[in-house]
């Protein structure tokens, strides 16, 4: 082992403590809720934004605020709702009388955590406003460009189930989301102690663990570690055998999509898996990082079409049978070929490959069958040149 991957090894391992210290501080208010607080820290790790769904009454808005109290970097709370403006987020220009001249009224848009709350409930000019931020971190306000502070972190949240008076987010705004987590309802157990320890006069208070410069830190560590091709390779044709006109394509996808998930997503399938290992202390990422994080990266890029909507089929119960469906890359996908080139990303296998539900979710088996490869078209023969 080189003495640099040594010195990668020890950092991770070293910087993934804060997550015992991170998730303690959080526990001291909410009761469950770990996948929602490790996909929230991924999207914090990557600077990626999360966007939070599921029905009133589930924490989201809590948890958000109590996640963000942990860490010691400005956060701002907005309420989203029908009659807000642009201005209102980002800012506007204001004339003083005194000095004769245009003064900057910075928004609450300029903070390192930006809680979204109910970000359906705002018109589309203040989702693209707000689009802005998240895409090139700087807004527009009186015809002049203002830098954010880094890091930056949009965390919305959005309920499913009322629609009345909101507007639901373009395909090109859920894109700029990471993840989109579905929040379910707590066990019997966790919701015995909600009811027990918010109805005491007992609260918890978070500490600081990590500050702002933190998180830039962790952000670097992140993009250092290594990721093998075979892990890339696997994301890729994951992300490509979402697309009902790739010739990779299942037969189930293209019955039942009916626009697949573009680039971006195997993007954040491997920032993703990074993130992931290193909040678990691991210096190696592996293709169980890649469909632990399948589902929140994939469910708001992919879209059903009538017949799956017939069927009773959601975008979840898709990209559960993908990963079941598309297995990893084999050895024998990389070996040269005649006339294709060593680092020709392989195509994605069509054979299916048991995998249990549990390994979706995160919790994954140690041994994985994988299927065999599909084997490559024939070559047709060259056209004879015209006379």
């Amino acid at each position: 082992m080189s003495e640099d991957v040594r010195a990668l090894t020890e950092m991770v391992k070293k910087e993934s403590a804060f997550v015992d210290d991170i998730v303690h501080e959080v526990g001291k208010v909410i009761v469950g809720q770990e996948k929602m607080v490790e996909r929230a820290l991924i999207g914090i790790l990557t600077g990626g934004h999360v966007l939070l769904e599921g029905v009133p009454g589930l924490a989201k808005t809590l948890t958000v605020n109590t996640l963000c109290r942990a860490i010691s970097a400005k956060f701002q709370r907005i309420q989203f709702t029908p009659d807000l403006l642009p201005a209102d987020l980002v800012g506007t220009v204001i004339y003083n009388q005194n000095s004769g001249q245009f003064s900057a009224k910075k928004g609450p848009i300029f903070a390192n955590f930006i809680l979204a709350d109910e970000i359906n409930r705002a018109p589309a000019k203040v989702q693209s406003a707000l689009l802005e931020a998240m895409q090139e971190y700087h807004v527009t306000a009186g015809g002049n460009t203002y830098e954010l502070d880094l890091p930056f972190f949009v965390l919305a949240t959005q309920n499913p189930i009322e629609q009345e008076g909101t507007y639901p987010l373009p395909e090109a705004q859920q894109d700029r989301f990471m993840f989109m987590v579905s929040i379910d309802y707590p066990s019997r157990d966790e919701e015995r102690l909600i009811v027990k320890t918010t109805t005491s006069d007992v609260k918890g208070e978070p500490e600081a663990v990590l500050s702002a410069e933190d998180i830039l830190a962790l952000q670097k560590i992140v993009r250092k570690i290594p990721i093998s091709q075979h892990v890339i390779d696997y994301a890729v044709n994951l992300t490509r055998a979402t697309r009902p006109s790739d010739p990779t394509a299942p037969e189930f996808v293209k019955n039942y999509l009916a626009w697949g998930a573009g680039p971006r997503a195997a993007q954040y399938l491997v920032l993703g898996a990074k993130s992931r290992a290193l909040l678990h202390g691991r210096f190696n990422v592996g293709s169980d990082d890649v469909r632990a994080v399948a589902k929140p990266v994939l469910r708001h890029r992919i879209f059903t079409n009538f017949n799956a909507d017939a069927e009773g089929l959601t975008a979840d119960n898709i990209v559960e049978m993908l990963v079941k469906a598309v297995g990893e890359p084999k050895s024998d996908d990389y070996k040269d070929r005649k006339g294709a080139r060593h680092e020709e990303t392989p195509r994605a296998p069509l054979v299916a490959r048991p995998v249990e539900d549990a390994e979706i979710e995160g919790d994954v088996p140690k041994a994985i069958p994988v299927a065999q490869p599909v084997p490559p078209p024939e070559a047709e023969p060259d056209q004879p040149a015209a006379s």
